[in-house]
């Protein structure tokens, strides 16, 4: 059997089959380099803030905590369910979701004071497009967060995954570097930049810095990184019981070279934070 990356933006139904295991193994860890890109933006008690794409909740959870009364977004019905469960075990009664589009926003121009993405926004195929629903909906003078992959090459998880399914299946295709995975079409920061800016934000900053995931096992690390997105799942899902064991194994023993022997270790990953200023005016 050959296998090869899939490609093109994933749809609702594909989202929904990957989130419970998202908001297992996903937000959790996202939750905590959440509430750290929020320290960038000013928010509290009063802030209206918009999460689009907003996934079980790894930033609207942290932003209600602070105060702000938060409105989460996403195309997944069932990533919506499990963002409203979370909420409701968090205690932040701030907090509302809604299943939307993030490339038709329901909100008029102008409705909140931040809008905010982590990996949501700089996925869509029409980043353009998405980037400027952020903006048309945020005040003049509020404030834009998106956060996106760095370098494909500093994905760790990226490397092990695609390395162990290149070791146990002949002719496996690897994604192309260009143009990347979706999910990595930010990874150079003067386009971010550029995108930022042709959005129509002023004061552009885009930070830099490494997001660390535990994996406790291979088999730890195959259920989330294949729960991460469509893509991941569907390249998973297309091995047979015997590839997957072997895929599993070669995992094993990647984890364990680069802990020194223990079955699990800590990857990294580059992660950009991109931040700007809606304009007193409108061009």
């Amino acid at each position: 059997m050959t296998a090869q990356m899939p490609s093109g933006e994933p749809t609702p139904a594909a989202w929904d089959a990957v989130a419970d295991g998202f908001d297992e193994f996903v937000t959790p860890v996202n939750s905590r380099h959440g509430a750290a890109a929020l320290s960038r933006i000013d928010i509290g008690p009063g802030t209206r803030l918009l999460d689009v794409a907003a996934g079980s909740g790894a930033l609207s959870i942290p932003a209600a905590r602070r105060g702000a009364d938060v409105t989460a977004t996403d195309i997944s019905p069932r990533m919506i369910e499990r963002l409203r469960a979370r909420a409701s075990a968090a205690g932040v009664p701030n907090l509302q979701a809604r299943v939307m589009d993030g490339m038709r926003l329901e909100y008029d121009d102008d409705t909140f004071d931040v809008a905010v993405s982590q990996h949501g926004v700089s996925t869509f195929v029409d980043l353009r497009g998405g980037l400027a629903e952020l903006v048309r909906v945020t005040k003049p003078g509020g404030r834009v967060l998106v956060s996106a992959f760095g370098a494909l090459s500093r994905a760790e998880f990226f490397g092990f995954l695609v390395g162990a399914v290149r070791a146990a299946i002949p002719g496996f295709v690897p994604p192309p570097a260009d143009p990347p995975p979706l999910p990595f079409q930010l990874a150079d920061v003067a386009v971010f930049r550029d995108r930022l800016v042709e959005a129509g934000l002023s004061g552009v900053t885009i930070d830099t810095t490494e997001w660390d995931t535990p994996y406790e096992s291979a088999t730890h690390f195959l259920a989330a990184v294949s729960s991460s997105h469509p893509i991941a799942a569907t390249m998973v899902t297309q091995l047979a019981p015997s590839q997957r064991a072997q895929v599993t194994q070669v995992l094993d023993g990647m984890l364990r070279e680069r802990s020194g022997g223990a079955p699990g270790a800590v990857l990294h990953a580059e992660v950009h934070i991109g931040a700007g200023t809606v304009p007193g005016w409108r061009s």
